[in-house]
């Protein structure tokens, strides 16, 4: 859980780059890709630690969603803070919470 925290704070904060054309590029890309590493670290986070309430783990989320968009901004280093952004790592990470309890639910 840390290492995957620490690698997605230095993904989310690390200057940013020309994209490239590839085939698979498309407008938004950046959002599924929130959507997707937030789903990862909710679902890891409620993995962790499955005692938590849900208020709570909403909270943390929500505050590490805000904080990354708040430094890349800060820092200048080319990223840009963006609501959507935000939009979408709240999903993720909604989607990785009830994507761990109905597994939970099914299996266990």
């Amino acid at each position: 859980m840390p290492i995957y925290w620490a690698f997605l704070t230095y993904m989310l904060l690390r200057p940013g780059v020309e994209n490239h054309e590839y085939w698979f590029m498309f407008d938004g890309i950046d959002k599924v890709l929130h959507l997707c590493i937030f789903a990862a670290l909710g679902f890891c986070l409620i993995a962790a630690f499955p005692k938590i309430r849900f208020p709570y783990f909403f909270q943390i989320i929500l505050i590490y969603a805000f904080l990354t968009e708040i430094l890349q901004e800060k820092m200048g280093l080319g990223r840009s803070m963006e609501t959507l952004d935000v939009v979408a790592d709240t999903i993720g990470c909604l989607i990785g919470y009830y994507v761990f309890k109905l597994l939970v639910k099914r299996f266990f």
